[in-house]
């Protein structure tokens, strides 16, 4: 792991690494789907910058639809409630949907948009989230497509926050006890 010049925050995963492991998430998703049409649903705010990046490289007619839920308010854990707070402009019924999360931790989101989803009555419903901590898992509830599997460790950047800071660095970072606000 190396340091990143800003804020000396010490880097999990680079922005190479990070795109060559979505470009393989897309190729995975573009073979499964073979030539189906797809909406991809991202989990505001933090996979937005998933969702676009794994957009630009699943090769299918795609178009992108939006949630947001709430779970951590402004700490550094999960309250465990989970409430909607953004539902789909559009209906799903019928339709290929791919959830779009950057990261799989306890499963209480996933598996609560899982259930509201699959109301819906979806032709599929499959899972991708950048990050995938089992760990941590209190739901029963794994992603079918994973872009790297963590340990418990609290990550920020790359869409990830903290009060909502950092989403903006281009790199996976640690985010440490001791870090300076």
């Amino acid at each position: 792991m190396a340091t990143v010049p800003y804020e000396d925050l010490e880097v999990l995963y680079t922005r190479q690494q990070i795109a060559a492991r979505v470009a393989e998430m897309g190729a995975e998703i573009t073979r499964d789907l073979k030539g189906e049409k797809l909406v991809m649903v991202g989990v505001l705010k933090g996979a937005a910058p998933f969702l676009a990046d794994l957009a630009r490289t699943v090769d299918v007619d795609a178009t992108f639809d939006f949630v947001a839920t709430s779970s951590y308010g402004k700490g550094l854990r999960s309250s465990g409630a989970v409430k909607l707070i953004k539902d789909l402009d559009e209906p799903i019924e019928g339709k290929n949907v791919l959830v779009v999360e950057d990261i799989l931790d306890t499963g209480l989101t996933l598996a609560y948009l899982r259930k509201l989803l699959l109301q819906q009555r979806p032709k599929t419903l499959r899972i991708a989230a950048l990050l995938d901590k089992p760990s941590r898992r209190i739901e029963k509830i794994e992603a079918d497509y994973v872009g790297f599997s963590i340990p418990n460790l609290f990550v920020i950047g790359y869409g990830m926050d903290y009060a909502e800071r950092y989403r903006n660095l281009p790199d996976i970072c640690l985010m440490t006890p001791d870090h300076p606000e």
